[in-house]
């Protein structure tokens, strides 16, 4: 086990060093630093004294990847990539543009971002597993039907729909809550009643309907035949015996899925303006700031991998049949 994770962890770093070099490109491939300065600078103070004041402050007026004026080592070095992107494997982000400490926006977004992400996460695979549950247990039958047909209409709707029909009904007509904003505890709970809740309700079609597949498909093994041939009842035969065999699937997309709470909900977080990484990471595309960008990239990209990782730990302890050598 040992050896797998360290493996692992050793192929981790080769994959961050070319998703990192992948997101160096793609962005200065749209993007120029002469670009970047215009649109910080604005339209009335655009000048080629500001353009190039404003590269030298931050660190863009030097080559992207090749320092052909510079010798030895300095030409790799004296870079753009090796200052603005290297860094980030030792965990140093750098300043935004606006001259914010990178680091310390995400130490405090991050908050908010779970504050929100982690009750739809759990209340939401709760009531996805116990509605596809439901189904299966009475799979072919009208509450199988109707269950079904309701979990492909709602995954039919927009969650732009359940977001501004839920601001309009909870929000504007019954004043249940705020629309939108954030504050400190305790009164955090209030603004996040509604994004909560429609996080949970926009997922239940999609969610519902894949764990009712897998229920369905272990309710046809043989040791489903075998528990229901010694006398065991439907109720512990799908409690006993294939919720816990389904635990494997559910467990790829729910150990993944634990990792990238952190990085918080993009759509939401803009919607009901709750200052998280996800509405962080819009900002900062509008405004191209490539400082933000690569490092919500990288942020996200290494726990992506470290989900994987706990996704295949967590396989050896469900099944023990599983081994890694």
């Amino acid at each position: 086990m040992i050896a797998y994770i360290i493996r692992r962890l050793i192929y981790s770093v080769f994959i961050l060093i070319g998703v990192n070099l992948l997101t160096f490109w793609l962005f200065f491939a749209v993007n120029t630093p002469d670009d970047m300065a215009r649109m910080q600078l604005g339209a009335k103070r655009v000048t080629p004294e500001a353009i190039a004041n404003w590269k030298a402050d931050r660190g863009y007026d030097r080559p992207l990847l090749y320092n052909s004026a510079a010798e030895g080592g300095k030409s790799l070095t004296d870079t753009i990539y090796f200052s603005k992107s290297v860094e980030m494997f030792r965990l140093n982000f750098g300043f935004a543009d606006d001259g914010r400490d990178i680091a310390n926006e995400i130490g405090r977004r991050m908050w908010p971002s779970l504050a929100l992400a982690l009750p739809v996460f759990l209340i939401g695979m709760c009531l996805y597993i116990t509605f596809a549950l439901l189904m299966a247990f009475f799979r072919a039958t009208y509450i199988d039907f109707w269950g079904v047909v309701l979990c492909v209409a709602m995954m039919s709707i927009s969650t732009l729909f359940y977001t501004i029909g839920g601001q309009y009904l909870i929000a504007d007509i019954w004043r249940l809550v705020p629309i939108s904003g954030y504050a400190g505890a305790p009164d955090a709970l209030k603004f996040l009643v509604l994004p909560v809740l429609v996080g949970v309700v926009g997922g239940i079609g999609s969610g519902a309907r894949w764990y009712r597949t897998i229920f369905l498909e272990e309710v046809g093994k043989d040791y489903v035949r075998t528990a229901r041939a010694k006398g065991l009842s439907e109720s512990a035969v799908f409690f006993r015996h294939i919720l816990r065999n389904a635990l494997i699937p559910i467990l790829t997309g729910a150990v993944v899925a634990i990792p990238l709470l952190f990085m918080g909900s993009l759509i939401s977080e803009s919607f009901f303006g709750i200052p998280g990484l996800g509405s962080y990471t819009i900002e900062a595309i509008q405004r191209q700031d490539f400082g933000i960008v690569r490092s919500m990239v990288f942020i996200g990209s290494a726990l992506y991998i470290l989900g994987l990782l706990l996704t295949d730990i967590s396989y050896t302890i469900v099944d023990p049949r599983i081994r890694m050598d």
